[in-house]
């Protein structure tokens, strides 16, 4: 009897440590002891990411085929993320939070808009997920995040290229007017001249380089689209097939032109000269003579970008002399000149930055910093040549 007594006596240490043991890790994975700091940071995950799932479904009504899909399944993937804050919170989820001010302003976009900044947003979003050096986050969360910004950037990319053309137009006139006739403007004004000639050189400035701007984007434009016209296949191959001499089959050489390996040449010449009569390898069969995709989306038309840079030049050339028009003289109009140049060159380099996927305010100060240099320094000569005329 004693030994059956003790036998269990000295078997009872080993049970002992395993519930022990069990319990931290079951601290660790209990919904419900998340510390008041947890739970602050836990219910703001949440909310963000309920948000930036609605703002993938906003984007996905406005998409179809294979980018509404791409867009659906980073909505469901937030949605994932979502349950497990939920787990960890169990009875503190309690009413839905805000979210943060970012992901409000990306679903508003998102609501009103769809455009491309909303993708461009979404993607610097994804890329500064805190989930990196939150404990309380999986890695398989901290992959989707990674990957959620590659996914996002590729979808951005494709809106990119579809306004590369007339958006780089754009931008650069109205940069170019703000810094050119801003320098105008504040170079003239240095050299003592009376406002109203500062006025006149300013208008002057305006019309002048609008013009110069819009001729120069068309003619650039046209020219980029005439060498690629120039590099394009024609369909001469369809007509001239049936006369050449099949000895002598100088479609071959076409085909090698254009990048093809001999055997994928011959089989498209046999092709085009009637010799097949059923398609013998799918992987060497007709295709298009003309590429599917266009090759001139990305470069935008001529008029278009003639048309953006003159109106984007005349807007932003027009700033600098908006005080002059309204009465302003001497040099507190200048000042109110640089501060509204200054407001519009902060505003190019943000939206630059938005669409890049970088920092708005980085591109936004850069842009500052180079129209204000080139103003002070055309400024610094004005004072220059002012004195040499007195």
């Amino acid at each position: 009897m004693q030994q059956h007594q003790e036998s269990p006596g000295s078997s009872s240490p080993a049970p002992d440590p395993t519930p022990e043991s069990a319990a931290p890790e079951n601290v660790e994975t209990q919904p419900a002891s998340p510390s008041h700091a947890d739970i602050r940071r836990y219910r703001q995950y949440l909310a963000d990411e309920r948000a930036e799932a609605a703002v993938y479904r906003e984007l996905a009504q406005r998409r179809d085929g294979e980018e509404r899909q791409i867009l659906l399944a980073l909505a469901e993937a937030e949605g994932r993320h979502e349950a497990h804050w939920l787990k960890l919170l169990g009875e503190h989820a309690g009413m839905p939070k805000a979210a943060s001010t970012r992901s409000q302003f990306l679903g508003f976009l998102a609501r009103n808009f769809g455009s491309v900044f909303v993708l461009a947003l979404a993607q610097r979003a994804e890329g500064r997920s805190p989930y990196g050096t939150e404990p309380a986050a999986t890695p398989a969360m901290v992959a989707d995040e990674q990957i959620h910004e590659e996914v996002v950037r590729g979808l951005a990319t494709r809106g990119r290229n579809r306004l590369s053309g007339t958006f780089r137009a754009a931008v650069f006139g109205a940069n170019d007017g703000l810094v050119s006739n801003l320098s105008l403007v504040m170079g003239m004004a240095a050299t003592g001249v009376p406002s109203p000639v500062v006025l006149m050189s300013g208008v002057a400035g305006l019309l002048a380089g609008a013009l110069s701007m819009g001729a120069g984007e068309y003619v650039s434009v046209r020219s980029q689209r005439e060498l690629l016209n120039a590099t394009l296949p024609t369909q001469a191959t369809l007509t001239a097939a049936p006369s050449l001499d099949i000895e002598h089959n100088e479609l071959v050489l076409v085909y090698l032109a254009r990048g093809m390996t001999r055997e994928a040449a011959e089989h498209r010449a046999a092709e085009r000269m009637g010799l097949f009569s059923c398609d013998c390898d799918p992987s060497l069969s007709l295709q298009p003579e003309k590429p599917a995709t266009d090759e001139h989306e990305s470069v935008g038309s001529a008029w278009g970008a003639a048309m953006s840079s003159f109106c984007f030049f005349a807007s932003g050339a027009i700033v600098p002399i908006l005080p002059f028009i309204f009465g302003m003289t001497g040099f507190a109009a200048l000042m109110v000149a640089g501060v509204l140049v200054g407001i519009a060159l902060l505003a190019t380099g943000a939206v630059v930055g938005l669409l890049s996927g970088t920092s708005p305010l980085s591109r936004g100060l850069r842009q500052l910093a180079i129209g204000l240099a080139a103003a002070a320094a055309t400024y610094g000569l004005g004072l220059v040549f002012g004195a040499t005329i007195v």
